[in-house]
């Protein structure tokens, strides 16, 4: 694999900055139409929909196994969820989570540092809640990598997600 050399270039976020790309990510992700939810995706065809300037999303699951294959900018750092959650202020008026038994994700076999971070966020006049386990990774340079993404909450739910990304030079 090319690109190895910058593997170990995880992204350093704070709790404010990691609780606002939460729910940063989570409009993103509910703004997305079914045909084109890159959370739906099982190939990683929509990866690029409605992408912001300054980072890129890799999306979460629905639970499962998914395998994606997806070019990225080598010149953008990735945000993307392990386990996630978000309701509204309606269902619950704090901030609910899952309980954890696995979270991993590995870029290139080597272990990436996983962060929890929660914060609330609107869509339109809808107030919202985001919790999860987050995994940020500096630009990468150009080449191939494989980012491995395991996680089981103790109520059954589990992700099994492999990423094949391709960085390229924008």
């Amino acid at each position: 694999m090319s690109g190895t050399e910058s593997v170990g270039s995880t992204w350093k976020l704070s709790n404010e900055e990691g609780g606002e790309l939460a729910g940063r990510w989570w409009k993103w992700a509910l703004s997305a139409p079914d045909d084109r939810s890159p959370v739906e995706d099982t190939t990683g065809e929509h990866a690029a929909w409605n992408q912001p300037d300054d980072l890129w999303f890799l999306a979460g699951t629905y639970g499962g196994h998914v395998v994606r294959r997806c070019a990225i900018p080598s010149d953008r750092p990735l945000f993307f969820p392990v386990l996630n959650m978000q309701h509204t202020r309606s269902y619950s008026r704090i901030p609910q989570s899952l309980t954890v038994a696995e979270a991993t994700a590995s870029l290139n076999s080597i272990p990436l540092p996983l962060r929890e971070f929660s914060a609330p966020f609107r869509t339109g006049l809808t107030q919202r809640y985001a919790w999860g386990i987050w995994g940020g990774i500096a630009s990468l340079t150009p080449g191939q990598y494989v980012l491995e993404i395991k996680a089981r909450a103790t109520n059954g739910f589990w992700v099994d997600t492999t990423y094949h990304l391709e960085s390229k030079a924008s």
